[in-house]
């Protein structure tokens, strides 16, 4: 429904949102279609195969590895809440997406966001407790600690995001029904309000700096911890095993925040609409597709594990 444009704004509900994505004709839009395709299919072949594979293989059954599955898991859906409406919008002349799939699309990906921030943050206190305490490390990440570690990650990110999309869909949206991003998210959302944007950006930045510092902050003094702890080792060997593990998931760590940071936590980090745009491609699909490949590639239980599947599916 387009709104009307004469003196006064519309007070009239919007029912449906126009994706208008990226600019470019139709070359470019196949060349971004094929980008996109590419990036969700291997990020979902990768997620995939390490929740399969840790799911099969019993000598990976370990908190680490349960976390790993988690995040894997979280990142397929992450991705999965985006990718396929982009790849429609691509080969598609009418980009429209409902009110309600629009509020839909931009609670789960709110959601998964914040529920991947906890969730990084809850894998680098495990691999405190496993390298600072060993010796209680049994009990403090027993399995029924570890599910609700998990549970409690999606729970804050739900909270998050019911305060982010009952903040932002509540506001009257007269001034336009173009989205100027390729998904629903919060900055183009407010774009679109004639009323005063000033609560819900002091909101949402408040809520997304409040979840970056303390998520960083369990990080940061848990690897400070960590590396202590390596750099007092008398062996070579099981230091470099400590810092490959950990690096993996230092890499994830800093990718995930450094995106997440330079978008939502700092108010006009990014330039224009074009540069948010590729920053989001970078969240929403390069990093979920980095992931296994930055845990397998530089986990030598993965590749042994993933070696034995593939063994024994061909001897079959």
């Amino acid at each position: 429904m387009q709104p009307h444009r004469n003196g006064n704004l519309s007070e009239i509900p919007l029912q449906e949102f126009m994706l208008e994505g990226f600019e470019g004709g139709p070359q470019t839009q196949a060349l971004l279609f094929t980008l996109f395709l590419a990036l969700y299919v291997v990020a979902v072949l990768g997620n995939l195969t390490m929740v399969v594979l840790i799911t099969l293989d019993a000598r990976l059954h370990s908190p680490m590895y349960f976390f790993l599955k988690s995040l894997s898991f979280l990142d397929l859906c992450y991705s999965s809440v985006i990718a396929p409406k982009a790849l429609v919008n691509f080969l598609s002349s009418s980009k429209v997406i409902t009110f309600a799939g629009c509020a839909t699309q931009f609670f789960f990906f709110s959601m998964m966001g914040t529920t991947e921030a906890f969730l990084l943050a809850v894998m680098a206190y495990d691999r405190f407790v496993a390298i600072c305490s060993p010796l209680r490390y049994p009990i403090s990440m027993r399995p029924s600690v570890c599910a609700r570690l998990v549970l409690g990650s999606y729970c804050g990110g739900c909270l998050n995001s019911i305060l982010q999309t009952s903040f932002t869909f509540s506001l009257p949206f007269c001034s336009s029904n173009h989205i100027d991003h390729f998904f629903c998210d919060v900055i183009p959302l407010l774009q679109l309000t004639c009323a005063n944007t000033a609560v819900n950006k002091l909101v949402m930045f408040g809520i997304c700096g409040l979840i970056i510092v303390s998520t960083t902050f369990v990080v940061l003094i848990s690897y400070g911890y960590i590396t202590g702890t390596i750099l007092r080792m008398r062996s070579g060997g099981g230091r470099h095993k400590l810092f490959s593990t950990c690096g993996s998931h230092m890499t994830a760590v800093s990718l995930f925040y450094g995106t997440v940071f330079v978008m939502y936590a700092q108010p006009g980090a990014v330039g224009s609409m074009e540069q948010g745009k590729v920053v989001s491609v970078f969240y929403t699909l390069v990093i979920p597709m980095l992931n296994p490949l930055i845990y397998s590639l530089r986990n030598k239980e993965v590749k042994d594990a993933l070696q034995r599947l593939v063994q024994k599916h061909t001897a079959i």
